[in-house]
């Protein structure tokens, strides 16, 4: 049974790509014209979004620049004692929504430091899988297809976000 598995998580994207590329051929899609149409589209995206991208960017590195990161964790200390989470873990969780490649960049550091079988190097990879990059989402997509009113969506996803944080503290704590 183990074997059946390995192989198909190891065949499962190609042949999904290939079920994908076959039903299109069958239905009379050009699929490589499709598919060089939708490269240039994306190209076009890219470029539209790189000035939202530099902006949550910039904004990120002023926040942990100046400080304003370390005095917002002290703060938190006493609240953090309490349920039992570490310092370090805070920062995933106040970046990551923010930017993914941020906090990426702050699981491999706390990865390093720790190690990947530490308690903190679990629970950064799991706050990192549960959770979104809600700004960066509402930044650079709402941005990219112009719209101006996000409604409830921020609050929606910071509150997702939350959720995933917390429970991926509970998951963590319970399992490891």
């Amino acid at each position: 049974m183990i074997d059946f598995l390995k192989c198909l998580s190891e065949w499962a994207i190609p042949i999904i790509i290939l079920v994908i590329v076959g039903y299109a051929y069958y239905k009379g899609v050009e699929v490589y014209e499709v598919f060089t149409e939708g490269a240039v589209e994306g190209f076009n995206t890219v470029i539209k979004i790189i000035p939202y991208l530099v902006a949550m960017l910039m904004a990120i590195s002023i926040f942990r620049a100046s400080g304003a990161l370390e005095i917002l964790l002290d703060l938190l200390q006493p609240l953090l004692n309490l349920l039992g989470v570490p310092r370090e873990i805070v920062t995933l969780g106040l970046v990551r929504p923010l930017s993914g490649t941020g906090s990426l960049g702050i699981v491999t550091e706390l990865i390093q430091q720790h190690g990947p079988d530490s308690f903190i190097g679990r629970l950064a990879s799991t706050i990192q899988g549960s959770t979104e990059t809600t700004f960066y989402v509402v930044a650079v997509y709402f941005g990219a297809v112009g719209i101006k009113n996000t409604r409830y969506a921020i609050i929606a996803g910071l509150i997702a976000d939350l959720a995933g944080f917390l429970a991926a503290i509970y998951i963590t704590k319970l399992v490891f």
